[in-house]
This record gives C-alpha cells, structure tokens and sequence, in this order.
C-alpha cells in the first residue's frame, strides 16, 4: 500500500509540501506538457469535449511548433500508453521509426559520424503514431486539433530564456546543412528570449495533413518533396520507406509491485529496465531508509547498474527473455550481486563489448533528445506519451520548404556488430529509451508518468515513480524532488539540492560523484498525472527544469 511517511531529507523550500509549485488539479481533464502553449492547446481540445487522444495531437502538433528542437512530425517516432477507462486496459502504441532500407552501417566509423548527418535520420513515424490512436478513440477533428498549432506556426511563438539557450547551443546543427536552418534561424542567427519565431513552411504542411489526411505524409505530395530534399543532400530516406511506415499495437509489459500494477511500452522499448529495478527493489523497506537518503541513494544506485547492464545485453531479446528478467526468481539472484557497503563499476549506459570489470549481465534463460506529455480527460482515459527528435534539432536538417526538421534517431543504434543494437538497414533499433509508464491497481488508474532524457529516461522515470508510491508525494513534488543519475565507471551525478552530508557518503562508499547545478535538464523533464479515483480529482505536475506547464480544469 501506499506510504505515508513523510520524506526524511529535505525536498526544498518551496510551499506546496516542499515544491515550489502546487500541482494542476481539476475533475474535468490534465495536460501536463513541456511548454504551456502546447497545454492550452490540450486543454482547449478536453473543453471542447474531446477525449485524451484528441488532446494528446493537439499537444504533440503544438510542441512540434514550440518545441522544434525535441519533436515534432519529423521525428523518428514515440512510444504512446493509453488507459481505456471503459475497458480498464492500458493499451500500448509503438510508432518508433525504422531505419531506412539503405542504412548501412559500414559508410560510419564512429557514432559521432552519425550525430548531425543527413542519413542519421529514421523513418519519420510521430504523425503515423497520432493519427492511429485518434483514428481508434479521437472524437475531434483533425482541423480542431491542428489549428492552434497551425496559429502558432503562422503568427510565430515567443522564445523563452530557457528554450534560447537551446538555440544557441545547437544552432549549429541547423547550420552545418548549407548554412540553412529555415525559419528557426531567423536572418541567420539564434532567435533570443522574447524573440518571435514564425514557420510559415511548417504551417503549410500542417494545413496539408489536415486537408488530405496522412496519406500526404506517408504516400503524396509531402512524401515526395521530403524524400527528394534528403536524397539531395545524400540521405537515405526513400518514398517506400516513408510508404511502409505502420505504427503496431502492442500489449504493455507489466510487473507488480507491493499491489501496483506498473507499465510500460515493451521492446524496442527498454523501460523493462526500470520494471527490473522495481523487482529487485521490493525486498527492501524503502520508506524506512528514508527519501533521498545515503542508504536509499547508494541502493537505487547499484540497482540501476545491475538492470543497466541487463539492458545493454538483452535489448531485443525474445519476449520470453523479458519475462524472465522481470519474475521474482531472477530479481532475488539479481539482488545478492548488491554490495551495501560499496559502488560496483558500471559499463555505462551504451552497450560495450568489453566489460573489463564491470557489473555483468545476468544470465536469464526464458522459463529517451525527447519530450514527454499526458493528458487525461472527463472519463478517466489517461494517454501517457514520449517521443522525439533524438537529438536537439535531430539532424539538424530542414526538408527543403516543409518546415520540418528531420531526426537522427539512427544515433541510439550502435556499430559494433556484436551488440543486438546494431544498425541495420529497415530495423527499428532494439535499446530505445522511450519508455511513458502507467500505473493502476485493482484496474484503476493511479500515475501516468514519464519523461524525455535519453538513457536517463530509464532512471528518472524509476525515481519519479517511486516518490509517488513509497513516499506518497503529490506529482508535483514528485517530479521536483532532486535526482540522481548513474553513468559508467562509478560514476554519478546529482543535482546540487541533495544534501551535503549525503553526497559526502556516497562519496566515502565509493561513488564518483559530479554535483551538478540545482535545477538541471541533464536529469530530465518530467511530467506526470496522478488520478485520486475515489474522488475522481486528477493532479498534474510538470517540471521545471524545462518550460514544462501543466494545466486544469
């Protein structure tokens, strides 16, 4: 059940059970995004009477305008749960994109190679993923739900002092490519705080996916001019790969945990990483050693190394694998390689063939740059979604006079033919960090949670998580609450309001600690709703270590 104890290290200063913000709460819906334009576009589609997919497009449409540099409809795709309040089912959608046909890994020899080329991109899969879940349980029109993107686009959006500093530190993805980046280089430069940045060519093929349907994404007009901008510039992208783009249903992978029923998206998908270290955890009194304490620190830690290693391993396994890694049995061998008293070395968060001493996979026989958002409406349907350009800006590349900017997703793969995360041409790559979680118990929708980050996806959402059902704090504080992150060696950072004994012990136990500044994006940007069902009241949380907004009614 869920713990009561209050946390015994101090959350911070804020007012609102030590957050400085108070969570959004209302009855009627919840978006919770990572930028308040792109919440009162949600927003205005629940009010509208649209349903939690309805808002989930508007959100992703709007952010793909306001947030170009982390997603957007030339994104190499996402991972999307929704909780069918109807059914009492979380139902799963991967629409993460595979890599061109002719993607051969041989033309690269480093991954830096890959980073900002023109041929890093996957196939773009966001719009596909949209459109399936609205076609299933959107209410709204597509022209509803677009337009207040298309506005933005049109008129232009002001750029925060946050969303400023990530133009400048990656306006040079946009302007390696010709020295073009379109519109987000407004004469050339980064825009600054305060500035307006206006697509007009965006808004274009946004008026064009509402007036003829995806069909002109994935098989007309645009398909064609975006295939023939990459192809010019030596891309791989082809009009069949764009053809053959089809997102899949999928049943989520689940665990228990203390009567929690915890999900997430299964493979590609690698947030069974966060599940395993749920399982090795559920031994342990974790309210008891208290939040963000020495002891919890040094535990969390060490089990985010053992699941980590499985992970870099078993990416791709069989599904039967899967399961095993996540049963009990596995979790109480998995548990005795925990040594208390001192950091175990880690490989890292990529996979390496050479352990050299490293915390080692398991042996198991079968017996995130991104954005996160959700949004849950009147009737008790939760969508839980993370998707993303890869990178800042992906690949840097404008699709000629589209508007859109390509991905260069095919960097989360890896060239080392012996890892299962090799890149191969028309495979969807096999450790995807994306991994939006839902939680229910007894069937009833308690959290939906996630965030963006990369590798550390798998660790913040672990965090987040917990902070909610061990330490019953509302999403806001959940989501405020300082993190922590484990990398290769012993190394881990932290964020500057941990407490300076704390860190000090972690220290004297072996763990290579980086103190990062207070507030940092490096640990992620999360966004949650917690549902108190009994009261049917819904609570939102969004943070701010980005322009993170949620919003209410």
């Amino acid at each position: 059940m869920v713990q009561t104890a209050r946390p015994t290290v101090h959350i911070g200063d804020g007012p609102h059970a030590g957050a400085y913000r108070s969570p959004a709460i209302g009855r009627n819906g919840v978006v919770a995004s990572a930028h308040g334009l792109a919440a009162i576009a949600g927003l205005k589609a629940l009010i509208d009477g649209g349903t939690a997919i309805d808002a989930a497009v508007a959100v992703g449409a709007a952010l793909g305008v306001v947030e170009p540099y982390m997603s957007g409809i030339g994104g190499g795709g996402g991972s999307m749960l929704i909780y069918e309040s109807a059914t009492r089912t979380v139902h799963t959608l991967d629409y993460l994109g595979h890599a061109p046909a002719a993607a051969n890994a041989a033309q690269f020899t480093s991954l830096d190679e890959i980073d900002a080329d023109v041929r890093s991109a996957a196939v773009p899969s966001v719009l596909a993923g949209w459109l399936a879940a609205h076609q299933r349980f959107g209410r709204l029109e597509l022209g509803a739900l677009f337009q207040p993107a298309i506005d933005l686009a049109e008129r232009g959006w002001p750029v925060s002092p946050w969303a400023e500093s990530i133009f400048r530190e990656s306006a040079w993805r946009l302007e390696r490519h010709r020295g073009r980046g379109g519109a987000l280089l407004p004469n050339g430069r980064p825009p600054v705080a305060g500035g307006i940045v206006a697509q007009p060519d965006l808004a274009q093929s946004y008026r064009q996916i509402v007036g003829a349907g995806g069909d002109v994404f994935y098989r007309g007009d645009l398909s064609k001019r975006l295939v023939h901008a990459v192809q010019d510039a030596g891309g791989w992208l082809s009009e069949q790969d764009l053809a053959d783009c089809a997102p899949t249903w999928t049943n989520p992978l689940q665990i228990d945990y203390r009567g929690f029923a915890v999900h997430t998206a299964p493979p590609p998908s690698t947030g069974f990483q966060y599940l395993e270290c749920l399982k090795l955890l559920e031994a342990a009194d974790l309210a008891s050693l208290g939040h963000n304490s020495t002891n919890y620190l040094h535990l969390l830690l060490e089990t985010i190394k053992l699941a980590s290693a499985d992970r870099t391993r078993y990416a791709g396994a069989d599904p039967a694998v899967i399961r095993a890694l996540l049963s009990d049995d596995y979790a109480a061998d998995r548990r005795t390689r925990i040594d208390y008293a001192r950091a175990a070395e880690s490989e890292g968060e990529r996979y390496v063939a050479d352990k050299n001493g490293a915390v080692q996979p398991g042996s198991v026989r079968a017996s995130e740059n991104t954005t996160h958002f959700e949004t849950a409406d009147r009737w008790g349907n939760l969508v839980s979604v993370t998707q993303s350009n890869g990178a800042p800006f992906g690949s840097g590349f404008v699709a000629g006079d589209t508007g859109i900017v390509l991905n260069n997703f095919l960097y989360w793969n890896d060239l080392d033919p012996r890892s299962p995360n090799y890149l191969r041409g028309g495979q969807q790559g096999r450790d995807m960090p994306m991994s939006p979680c839902v939680v229910t118990r007894d069937g009833d929708l308690v959290l939906g949670v996630g965030t963006p980050g990369s590798y550390g996806i798998l660790q913040t959402t672990l965090q987040m998580v917990l902070n909610v059902l061990e330490f019953d704090m509302h999403m806001q504080a959940a989501i405020e609450a300082p993190r922590v992150r484990a990398f290769e060696g012993t190394r881990v950072d932290v964020e500057g309001r941990l407490d300076a004994t704390v860190i000090d012990e972690l220290r004297s136990r072996g763990h290579d600690v980086r103190v990062l500044a207070p507030w940092t994006w490096a640990v992620g940007g999360g966004h949650g709703i917690r549902v108190d069902a009994k009261r049917q009241v819904l609570q939102g949380g969004a943070d701010p270590r980005r322009d993170g907004a949620a919003v209410a009614f």
